[in-house]
């Protein structure tokens, strides 16, 4: 049986197209939901062209009413029968209440080598620590932001001269690889962590 997968994203969707564009032959899992949190996001008309179905819950009516807004998400994470659950730049905080349930079945990708530098600005904040390497990291969701098990890191040089959106288009190369390929073994019930290493 394969698992059915449901991403979640708030703008273009790169790392969304890469993992639906993986979940094709002998994948373990197949998408059945690209959810938004906006009618804007690009990556909408992303999946619509592959067949993958779409919905949007708009979190402003909701006016900071953060319960409300995760249980409009979670009606149509039911609806979809969403098995496992993909965020790939969604740009919400979502709170333990929606965290919880889903624990063990949802997984995230960060744009450095946790634990250093979760949050936000995190090539910048690897360039002004003087680091030599960054990366990438795909982790299960745990409420405390971006601190769960980790399940695969990819890591690239720092160069002389990288600035922020240099730093940044190199990682996002490895985050189209590893993503895919972390979601591939989790589906099959693989949770060790996948390493990758572009330094050579």
């Amino acid at each position: 049986m394969t698992k059915r997968v449901a991403i979640l994203i708030s703008g273009g969707g790169s790392n969304m197209v890469a993992l639906l564009d993986s979940m094709t032959g002998d994948h373990p899992a197949r998408p059945c939901l690209v959810l938004a949190n906006s009618a804007e996001a690009g990556g909408l008309a992303k999946a619509e062209a592959r067949g993958v179905p779409t919905a949007v819950v708009d979190h402003r009516p909701f006016k900071g009413d953060r319960p409300a807004f995760e249980a409009a998400l979670q009606a149509e994470l039911e609806k979809a029968d969403a098995e496992i659950l993909c965020l790939a730049g969604f740009m919400r905080i979502l709170t333990e209440g929606f965290v919880r349930p889903w624990q063990g079945r949802m997984l995230n990708i960060h744009p450095s080598l946790l634990p250093k530098y979760p949050g936000l600005n995190t090539h910048a904040r690897a360039l002004d620590a003087g680091d030599t390497e960054a990366g990438c990291t795909v982790h299960e969701v745990i409420p405390d932001l971006d601190a769960g098990p980790l399940l695969g890191q990819a890591t690239v040089p720092i160069l002389p001269g990288d600035t922020p959106d240099t730093l940044a288009a190199r990682v996002l190369k490895q985050e189209h690889i590893l993503y895919p390929a972390v979601l591939r073994r989790f589906a099959s019930g693989d949770r060790d962590p996948l390493l990758i290493d572009t330094r050579d």
